[in-house]
């Protein structure tokens, strides 16, 4: 009987500490256009610096260096021409990340551009912040 009690206490004293320790936690994502008028880090949202340090990590961490360099031609234009090419506007923004995602041709030659579909529109934002700051121009409007 006793050790009838204790295995009881064992089990329960286990049962307890499973399902108390280590419960999973579900994340919610929340809906962010990754552009945010640029605000600054002070009004709580991230300035346009951290969203450009955010896309170069994108950038990095992508398929993107397979036909673009930060500086020279590779199979595609460099990154600093496009930034040339390309006002640094919102406009531009969003039709930047519209290419990565969409891919495309025919502006920069007949070779097509991969299309990115798996990326989010805030983070294809992101990279296109990036990629458009590369020549040295801040954000506009």
């Amino acid at each position: 009987m006793k050790k009838l009690f204790v295995l009881i206490l064992v089990i329960g004293f286990a049962t307890c500490t499973m399902t108390s320790c280590g419960g999973k936690k579900e994340e919610t994502k929340k809906e962010d256009d990754g552009y945010n008028d640029y605000e600054t880090a002070d009004s709580g949202t991230p300035s346009s610096d951290d969203l450009i340090k955010q896309g170069q990590a994108l950038v990095d961490a992508s398929d993107c260096k397979t036909c673009h360099h930060p500086t020279n031609k590779i199979v595609g234009p460099s990154h600093t021409d496009v930034a040339k090419k390309y006002e640094f506007t919102k406009a531009n923004v969003a039709l930047l990340a519209g290419k990565i995602m969409k891919g495309g041709s025919g502006v920069w030659g007949e070779i097509p551009m991969t299309a990115h579909p798996d990326l989010s529109q805030a983070d294809a934002e992101k990279m296109a912040m990036y990629v458009l700051s590369l020549d040295g121009e801040k954000p506009k409007d």
